[in-house]
């Protein structure tokens, strides 16, 4: 079945070039530009995945999620500025799935697109005795749960965007194994994205940070440098 995307923003030109690019690439669009619209159309009906700015007068991406998500757990992922840190670490708290920082790859979008996509899948389908399910990740402290996308450490949960997670499990499945960061981006980013070396590196920050939020004394990735990234046991 064709997946419907919601696209909030009130930059009518992100509106267009992100509609027309998701089209070529067999999704329905539904485009919105502001917030308060957009709202009482996806709790009308609800679209398979939503894309929504932070900033936007009158209502912002924040104050949409947190009226969403009193009635509805739609995929969502936020762009957001680079200098919004905060407002992301906020939205991910309040249930969004991922963020993308402006200026972005529309390849980039529509995979992380793609992956959520897969994921909320996953999450929906009924699960029978026959059924194959990845096997839940367990090193020292953490554990992981590939099929719903859940994280913990020490019995507290984490909560990761779909990027950060997969760069955390491609670590984690073989602890004490160096990682590049060409290989961490094999393991991210589908379809063929491109991104920098500094990508990963700032996921990598990221990852830490979450980690310490619930655990100061976090101290589970290594960073070896000029090789790459490893994920110690305790």
């Amino acid at each position: 079945m064709t997946a419907t995307i919601a696209l909030v923003d009130d930059d009518k030109n992100i509106l267009t070039s992100v509609s027309i690019a998701l089209q070529a690439e067999g999704f329905l669009t539904r485009v919105y530009s502001d917030a308060e619209t957009a709202l009482k159309a996806l709790l009308d009906n609800p679209a398979d995945l939503a894309v929504f700015d932070i900033k936007m007068p009158r209502m912002d991406g924040l104050e949409l999620l947190r009226r969403l998500r009193e009635r509805s757990q739609m995929p969502v992922i936020f762009l957001t500025s680079k200098a919004d840190e905060l407002d992301e670490a906020l939205g991910l708290a309040m249930g969004a799935d991922d963020y993308i920082a402006k200026p972005f790859s529309q390849r980039l979008l529509i995979a992380r697109i793609r992956a959520i996509l897969r994921r909320a899948e996953v999450r929906a389908a009924p699960e029978t005795p026959d059924d194959p399910v990845a096997d839940p990740i367990l090193r020292g402290r953490l554990e992981m749960d590939p099929a719903r996308h859940r994280v913990k450490w020490a019995g507290q949960d984490v909560t990761l965007t779909v990027t950060e997670f997969l760069i955390l499990e491609a670590l984690a499945a073989r602890p004490g194994v160096v990682k590049n960061r060409n290989q961490l981006m094999d393991a991210a980013y589908q379809d063929d994205v491109y991104v920098d070396d500094r990508t990963i590196d700032s996921h990598i920050k990221r990852l830490r940070r979450k980690f310490r939020e619930v655990d100061p004394d976090f101290n589970a990735i290594d960073t070896l440098y000029g090789a790459g990234y490893r994920f110690s046991e305790e």
